[in-house]
C-alpha cells in the first residue's frame, strides 16, 4: 500500500474513482471447525495492509509470546472469544490496487451450518479451509457441497497448519487428491488448491520459502484473478415491498431490482394480475433516473392505475418467471425439530410469504459418502430433495438461472424460526404426474455438459417410467433445420426423451416444440 506522502500527491477524487473502476469479489470461507478460517482473514487483511490503527492495536493487545491472534477481528462476539469458535457470520471490506472484496468468515461447527450457508449465498468464490492435520472432514464436504447448491463456481481450497505437518507435499497432494473425489461429483467451474500457513502468513500474500514444490500463485493472487458470478440482465424481476402514496397524485411502487433492468417507457407487466402498464418513471432518493439495474432500490411509478400491493412482482411481459403451485427444491434444513412428509411451513420468497405442505421428500444427501439414500424425515443439517405445494401460485425461476427468485426459506409457523433455505430445480403450475410420463428435449448449457449432471437427468426421466437417448451437439450440425427438428420429433413421438449436450438449438427449437406439443427444458 502506498504511504501517506504518495496518498496526498493524488486528489481525493482520482483515489474514489480509481477504487469505484475495481471490481468487486464477494468471498465466503468454509470448512470444518478450527481449520483456521478467522485466522486467515485475519492474515489476509493485515498483509494486505487494509487494517485500520485500532484494529492493529487491538491486535498488539491481544498478541501471545510469540504470535497475533488474528481471529480476533473477526471474532468479536464474547462467546466466540471464550470459546474460540465463529458462530456468526462477520463480514469484512478491504481492497487491494486491483480490486475491492467482500470477505464472509462463516462458522464451520456444524450446529451453525445455517450461518454458513447464510455467507455464502451471494459468494461469488468459496475458500474451503482444510486442516493439513486432520484432511477432509464430514463438514468439509457439508460446505462444499451447500456452495455448490448456492451457485459458486469458483472454489479455492487452502490447505491450512502445513507447518504443523513440517511443509510435507505428500500430505499435501493425499488431501487434494481427496477432495478432488468430491468436487468431481459437483457442478464447479473451476478449483484451486494451495498449500499455506494463515499463523505465519506463507502463500497468503507473499510466497513461502517452505514449499519450492508448490509453483502456483498466491491465494491474494488467485483472488484478484477470479471470476465473478454473471449477473442475469436479461430476466426483470421487482417484487413489491411498499406502495407509497403520500397524496393522491403520487402511487409508486418501491423495492428492490432483484435481477436485469428497467428503463422509463418499457412496458411492464404485473403479477399475479397480468395486468400491463408503462414505466412513468424511476424514483430514487437522489433524484430520478432513466434507467436502474439490478440492486438498486427505487420506486416506479406507472403510466395508469394498476391494483399492485406488497408481494406482487413486476417483469417484462416477454420474459416472465415461471407460474408455480408445485416447486421441487433442494433443501438445507436448519431445524433441531425433524422435517416430515405431509407437513405444513411457511415459503417466504422475496416479498412474499406463502403457506406450504411438504409433498414428497425424494431422497437425502448421505455426507460420508456424497450418495443419494431415501428418506421420509429430514434432520438439522440434512440436504435433500424436496416437492412443495404451494396454497398460491408463486413466481420464480430456476436457481441456477436466477439466484434471488430462484430462492427461498422456509419458517416455522408455530414459533416463527427459519427451518429452511431452498434453491428452486423445478417450478409447475400443476402436479405434473401425468406430464412427466410424458417425454421431453432437455437442453444442457456448456457449463452443465458433465457426467454427473448428465447421470441426474436420466435418473429422473427413469423415475417417470421413460428412457432417454443423449445427441452431442457436433451430430446435429451437419442437419439442416427441418432435418433435425424431424430427428427430434421422431425420437420424441417414440415415447424417447433427448439429452442434448449443448443449448445451440434451443432457441430456434422452442415455438416449433410447443406447436407439437412437446416439453423442452434448458438447463
Amino acid at each position: 500500500m502506498k504511504n501517506a506522502a504518495e496518498l496526498h500527491q493524488k486528489s481525493i477524487t482520482e483515489i474514489l474513482s480509481t477504487k469505484a473502476a475495481a471490481s468487486l469479489l464477494r468471498i465466503s470461507t468454509a470448512g470444518s471447525v478450527d481449520d483456521g478460517k478467522s485466522t486467515l482473514i485475519g492474515r489476509l487483511l493485515h498483509d494486505s495492509k487494509s487494517l485500520f490503527e485500532d484494529h492493529l492495536s487491538k491486535l498488539e493487545r491481544t498478541r501471545n509470546s510469540k504470535h497475533l491472534d488474528f481471529a480476533a477481528l473477526t471474532d468479536g462476539l464474547r462467546a466466540e472469544q471464550e470459546q474460540g469458535i465463529t458462530i456468526d457470520v462477520a463480514y469484512r471490506y478491504f481492497s487491494t490496487p486491483k480490486r475491492t472484496f467482500i470477505l464472509a468468515d462463516t462458522p464451520g461447527h456444524e450446529q451453525y451450518t445455517r450461518n454458513m450457508a447464510t455467507g455464502a449465498s451471494t459468494a461469488d468464490i468459496a475458500i474451503i479451509l482444510i486442516d493439513a492435520r486432520q484432511g477432509v472432514m464430514p463438514q468439509t464436504r457439508r460446505h462444499t457441497w451447500i456452495a455448490s447448491l448456492l451457485g459458486i463456481q469458483h472454489i479455492l481450497v487452502a490447505v491450512n497448519k502445513m507447518d504443523l505437518v513440517k511443509w510435507d507435499q505428500n500430505k499435501y497432494d493425499q488431501i487434494c487428491q481427496s477432495y478432488t473425489e468430491i468436487s468431481d461429483k459437483l457442478n464447479f467451474r473451476r478449483v484451486d488448491t494451495i498449500p499455506l500457513s494463515a499463523l505465519h502468513g506463507e502463500n497468503v500474500v507473499n510466497k513461502s520459502s517452505n514449499t519450492p514444490w508448490y509453483k502456483g500463485p498466491t491465494l491474494l493472487d488467485i483472488l484478484e484473478k477470479s471470476e465473478q458470478n454473471e449477473d442475469n440482465h436479461d430476466q426483470f424481476r421487482f417484487p413489491i415491498q411498499y406502495v407509497i402514496r403520500p397524496h393522491q397524485d403520487f402511487r409508486g411502487f418501491a423495492g428492490t431490482i432483484i435481477s436485469g433492468e428497467v428503463c422509463v417507457g418499457d412496458e411492464i407487466q404485473a403479477l399475479p394480475s397480468n395486468k400491463t402498464s408503462k414505466v412513468r418513471s424511476i424514483e430514487t432518493f437522489n433524484g430520478q433516473l432513466s434507467k436502474a439495474f439490478a440492486g438498486q432500490a427505487v420506486t416506479i411509478t406507472l403510466s395508469n392505475e394498476i391494483d399492485i400491493s406488497r408481494g406482487s412482482m413486476l417483469t417484462h411481459n416477454f420474459n416472465k418467471p415461471t407460474e408455480a403451485k408445485y416447486i421441487e427444491s433442494m433443501v438445507v434444513w436448519m431445524d433441531h425439530n425433524k422435517l416430515r412428509e405431509g407437513q405444513y411451513l411457511t415459503l417466504k420468497h422475496t416479498s412474499r410469504n406463502i403457506k406450504v405442505i411438504v409433498k414428497k421428500i425424494d431422497w437425502l444427501i448421505e455426507i460420508e459418502t456424497l450418495k443419494r439414500v431415501q428418506a421420509t424425515t429430514l434432520k438439522l443439517n440434512d440436504i435433500a430433495k424436496v416437492k412443495l405445494e404451494c396454497a398460491d401460485p408463486i413466481y420464480v425461476d430456476p436457481y441456477h438461472q436466477n439466484r434471488i427468485n430462484g430462492a427461498f426459506i422456509l419458517i416455522d409457523p408455530i414459533n416463527n424460526a427459519t427451518a429452511a433455505a431452498g434453491m428452486i430445480e423445478e417450478a409447475y403450475a400443476d402436479d405434473q404426474h401425468t406430464e412427466n410420463s410424458k417425454p421431453a428435449i432437455y437442453f444442457l448449457g456448456e457449463k452443465k455438459i458433465c457426467s454427473d449432471h448428465i447421470n441426474r437427468i436420466q435418473e429422473k426421466i427413469r423415475a417417470n417410467g421413460l428412457s432417454s437417448i443423449q445427441i452431442d451437439s457436433e451430430l446435429l450440425c451437419s442437419l439442416d433445420l427441418g432435418q433435425w427438428k424431424k430427428v427430434f420429433e421422431t425420437i420424441v413421438y417414440s415415447n424417447l426423451s433427448v439429452i442434448i449436450t449443448s443449448g445451440t438449438f434451443w432457441k430456434s427449437t422452442e415455438s416449433w416444440a410447443k406447436a407439437k406439443n412437446i416439453k423442452v427444458l434448458y438447463y
